[in-house]
């Protein structure tokens, strides 16, 4: 899909998913928001996407836009 899409793997999911992060169960969110909201900052960027699985196949998403 990325590839089909044409987007920079170096700007899709850098860090890793969930698992790859280490959290306690339930802070998936507040990890992800936290560390999309430093990379706005780190990395001079304006927008960020965080996706989750929150299980019994639901999802949810949110977009970060750095003012």
């Amino acid at each position: 899909m990325i590839r089909d899409a044409k987007l920079d793997p170096a700007m899709v999911n850098p860090y890793g998913g969930a698992i790859a992060l280490g959290h306690p169960v339930g802070a998936t969110g507040a990890i992800l928001a936290l560390r999309v909201a430093k990379d706005l900052v780190r990395r001079d960027l304006e927008t960020g996407i965080v996706t989750m699985c929150i299980g019994g196949g639901q999802a949810m998403a949110a977009l970060f836009r750095r003012v």
